[in-house]
């Protein structure tokens, strides 16, 4: 595997999962209680013994950073690198990356000290568990020069996503990048014999996962101009010179591209029998390791929920909820449909009496809080007897000054204090 240079993609602004990525790089937004959204492709990566690993960032990364560093330390016998390359002015080059083919671009300085016979580039903020060394294995079988991961999805969920045509051979004819609600787009459909689900008689069409596996010359050739995207530009004419082929993913693949697809993949975490499980001893999702103590739970009630380390939660009552590192929620408080992602730090006794001082209430949620339908950032002051959600059910969207409303979700921002009484 050490011929494969793996890149993931982590310098998007995020625009829609904003306020979350007002003040961190998508792929560092929290997830689950405890990951953060970055450590799903690089987990992938380390599974598959994919161990040279390049993170390419530019905006809100400082916070990605940190996280990556202390995280990510192979030992000096692996040969193995989680290294970030920020965006930098060269002699070459002296902008922003333009798009995620302009950032390749940008790198090939350092890419090409590695000597690769294949890229594999994927993106930062998605949710899967895939079987790379598979991929790899069926693009150098198929002869092709770049093969792209893809996965079926329904009209309705073809809109926003860059649909693929195939042939029975699996290799790709066309693309069409966000084809929209009304556009026809019959002859995408999934060929029969290529059905995963063969009991199905509804169409299904191939949506891009932006995985994609290259050959290292092919990569080269591809980027040899000044097209700056992979998915609206890169792909489409690499179709029409090189042979292009798909690589069929049937497994769970969530898209964490806006506020609504976050809130529904945490909570989901939480039910029964969840699509994605973190729970798989054989291909774990790494993290940073804390060194917490246990989650403490006194007299509280919890169903359906997770609770990451370093909880006390007393006297609660919490349902279909995420609760993240270092939560501290007080007596006879209740969280429902909530994703709360705790804290950075525990303050001290003489923090606290600081913030009695202060008129200001503690980190973490106070006595007798009811919240639901919400995420709570990290960080967040919830003082005693505030109401999150449940009064006014109107729920338009927009920009409130100490919270927001997005999809119908309310989002309290990271640092956000809110004073005790406060009705949302």
């Amino acid at each position: 595997m050490s011929e494969v240079l793996s890149i993931v993609l982590g310098g998007g602004k995020g625009t829609r999962l904003f306020p979350l990525t007002q003040a961190r790089a998508k792929p560092a937004v929290p997830f689950g209680g405890k990951f953060r959204l970055v450590d799903i492709p690089i987990s992938n990566c380390i599974n598959a013994g994919l161990k040279q690993i390049y993170i390419l960032t530019q905006f809100n990364s400082a916070s990605l950073h940190l996280h990556l560093a202390q995280t990510y330390m192979f030992d000096h016998f692996t040969n193995g690198f989680v290294e970030i390359l920020a965006a930098e002015q060269t002699p070459e080059h002296s902008g922003w990356y333009e798009g995620t083919a302009d950032a390749v671009r940008k790198n090939f300085l350092h890419f090409r000290t590695q000597n690769p016979s294949y890229y594999l580039i994927l993106s930062g903020d998605q949710l899967y568990r895939m079987d790379l060394e598979d991929l790899l294995a069926k693009h150098k079988a198929s002869g092709a020069a770049i093969t792209i991961a893809a996965t079926t999805v329904k009209r309705e969920d073809a809109s926003q996503l860059g649909i693929l045509k195939v042939d029975k051979t699996n290799r790709i004819t066309a693309f069409m990048e966000k084809p929209g609600p009304t556009r026809d787009i019959g002859d995408y459909r999934v060929p029969a014999e290529l059905r995963i689900d063969q009991n199905t008689k509804e169409d299904r069409y191939l949506a891009s996962m932006g995985i994609y596996v290259f050959n290292a010359q092919a990569m080269e050739d591809c980027l040899a101009n000044e097209l700056s995207d992979f998915g609206k530009e890169i792909i489409p004419a690499a179709i029409s010179k090189l042979k292009v082929n798909s690589y069929i993913f049937d497994g769970y693949w969530e898209d964490i591209g806006t506020i609504k697809n976050f809130y529904e993949a945490n909570l989901e975490l939480a039910t029964l029998t969840p699509r994605f499980d973190f729970y798989d001893e054989d291909h774990p999702i790494y993290t940073h390791s804390r060194s917490l103590p246990p989650s403490k739970m006194n007299f509280s009630n919890m169903n359906q929920s997770i609770a990451a380390e370093g909880c006390i939660i007393t006297n609660a009552a919490i349902t279909n909820s995420i609760v993240g590192v270092r939560s501290v929620i007080e007596s006879g408080s209740s969280l429902n449909g909530v994703i709360y992602m705790g804290a950075d730090f525990y303050e001290t006794d003489a923090q606290k009496q600081a913030n009695i001082e202060a008129r200001i209430p503690n980190v973490g949620i106070g006595k007798g809080v009811i919240v639901k339908g919400a995420i709570i950032d990290k960080n967040a002051r919830i003082g005693d007897g505030c109401r999150i959600g449940v009064d006014d059910l109107s729920r338009t969207d927009g920009n409130f000054g100490h919270y927001y409303i997005v999809d119908g979700i309310i989002v309290i921002p990271k640092n956000t204090t809110l004073y005790p009484g406060t009705v949302i």
